[in-house]
């Protein structure tokens, strides 16, 4: 019996790298997709590893025909895809809020349109997004990205309504802030003390994409670390 297909869109960021190894790790047949080709070099050379941007919905179909074609048909998505930015509501620009929902939201939704109807044909599936506890609790300072955000939570509980049925299990896992050279960047050192490592977050990621969390579906699961 093949191992099971699984795509990881923004692999080549430190949780989307994480997210690749763990599951390659546990036996899947992992695709690392990311639109940044450099971000995928640190991968080892038996994964696959394709450029792509998954903000484009036609570039986001083709990507994962292709994958089902010369791979297999995806067993596992997960979108680690996602950007941030400061600002409160009073100022946010059409373009910060465009941007937000372009990269945090949209990717989301043609990604999940795109290995749907491969899901469906098998019967089964599994998919994760990565949303945010300011998406789920109300946060000043980061009005765009936490709508966004908010945005890819309620959309995970519409394709769970909507793919349930057909077997495909959705999911999101909602970091609060994760231990990454950019974050640690940002914020002061007693911020960075509750950050959450990469490689936990994949954990959990794992889990919720193995048969040990079959009946799990529609779960928004915080992540916030101690």
């Amino acid at each position: 019996m093949s191992a099971k297909v699984a795509i990881v869109a923004g692999a080549g960021g430190p949780l989307g790298h994480a997210v690749t190894m763990t599951l390659a790790a546990s036996g899947l047949t992992v695709v690392a997709v990311d639109r940044n080709e450099r971000g995928l070099g640190d991968l080892p050379g038996d994964i696959r590893r394709e450029a792509a941007d998954p903000t484009d919905p036609a570039a986001a179909a083709r990507l994962i025909d292709r994958i089902a074609g010369e791979v297999g048909p995806p067993d596992v998505l997960v979108n680690t895809i996602g950007a941030f930015s400061l600002g409160d509501a009073l100022t946010t620009t059409p373009e910060t809020l465009r941007l937000m929902i372009d990269i945090n939201l949209g990717p989301a939704l043609w990604l999940s349109q795109a290995v749907a109807p491969h899901m469906r044909q098998q019967g089964s599936g599994a998919i994760v997004h990565v949303a945010a506890r300011p998406g789920i609790e109300p946060s000043g300072g980061m009005a765009a990205y936490s709508v966004s955000k908010a945005a890819l939570v309620h959309l995970t509980r519409v394709l769970d309504v909507e793919l349930r049925p057909q077997g495909i299990r959705v999911n999101a896992v909602a970091p609060q802030l994760i231990d990454t050279p950019v974050n640690r960047s940002l914020f002061p050192a007693e911020v960075l003390a509750h950050a959450v490592a990469p490689e936990a977050i994949a954990g959990v990621i794992a889990f919720l994409v193995s048969d040990a969390a079959a009946p799990v579906s529609g779960a928004i699961l915080p992540a916030y670390g101690a």
